[in-house]
């Protein structure tokens, strides 16, 4: 199996997800009454199941399940009429084939939609930790929102990649078809070299590369920010003072004294 069939094994609700399930509601003064339609496959299609699930105000009674064959009940309500429904013989014979019917006829086409779709990660570089007291340096490689999941992230320094130091977390899944990952390189500063986060995806032309400027921590770059924005705002407020005083010292008639 591919990297990429993997992407897309486990579950997808796609009355949900997909827009091409059945989600029906029913409601009348205030209570809702749901039926949805729901397909699990894995990648390779050989172990599609069809589910189609009952509820009443979000709490679900009955469900049938194409592995199981029939209707099973939750509670007393759903429990009767599970009862009533696996005794429909033409009803349950409908269900039981709407796996091959309904599932298998439209999960291909949601596989191979989903296959095709690539978003580009968005990649930050940062400094984790500034180096202190002797102790190394720590920097932050980040990818964010990305599809599909495999992801490369490596360091390169002064040209060559660097392999050792280095610890990278998983692609997380976000939960919402995007996933993330963060790499961290522990280093102890030189004068003049160069240090990149290079990634490679699939979504990418050529591999993207971030360098990292250490001309400056980022805690002084901070700091020096922050104190040009109180000098202009300083000499903002020196500039109303001074035209408020000469406004008053036009108006202001002298007297003589004695």
């Amino acid at each position: 199996m591919s990297s990429s069939q993997h992407l897309i094994s486990g579950v997808i609700i796609v009355s949900t997800l997909l827009g091409v399930g059945k989600f029906n509601t029913v409601y009348f003064y205030g209570y809702y009454y749901f039926i949805t339609t729901q397909c699990h496959f894995s990648s390779s299609l050989s172990d599609v199941e069809y589910i189609q699930s009952y509820a009443f105000n979000k709490a679900e009674f009955a469900r049938f399940n194409s592995t199981v064959g029939k209707f099973v009940g939750y509670t007393k309500f759903g429990v009767m009429n599970a009862e009533l429904m696996n005794n429909d013989s033409a009803f349950l014979a409908r269900l039981r084939a709407e796996k091959d019917r309904y599932c298998k006829h439209n999960d291909q086409t949601d596989i191979n939609t989903i296959l095709t779709k690539k978003v580009e990660p968005a990649v930050e570089l940062t400094m984790g930790k500034a180096s202190t007291g002797g102790h190394p340096a720590m920097l932050v490689c980040s990818a964010y929102n990305f599809y599909p999941k495999m992801i490369r992230v490596t360091w390169h320094r002064d040209g060559q990649e660097v392999t050792g130091d280095v610890i990278s977390s998983e692609e997380l899944a976000d939960g919402d078809w995007y996933y993330q990952t963060h790499s961290h390189l522990e280093f102890t500063p030189r004068a003049g070299e160069k240090i990149s986060c290079v990634v490679e995806h699939e979504s990418l032309r050529e591999p993207l590369e971030i360098t990292w400027d250490p001309s400056m921590p980022e805690p002084d770059r901070n700091k020096i920010a922050i104190g040009a924005a109180a000098l202009v705002l300083g000499l903002i407020v020196t500039a109303a003072g001074f035209n408020y005083y000469k406004t008053k010292s036009r108006g202001r008639i002298l007297v003589p004294s004695g």
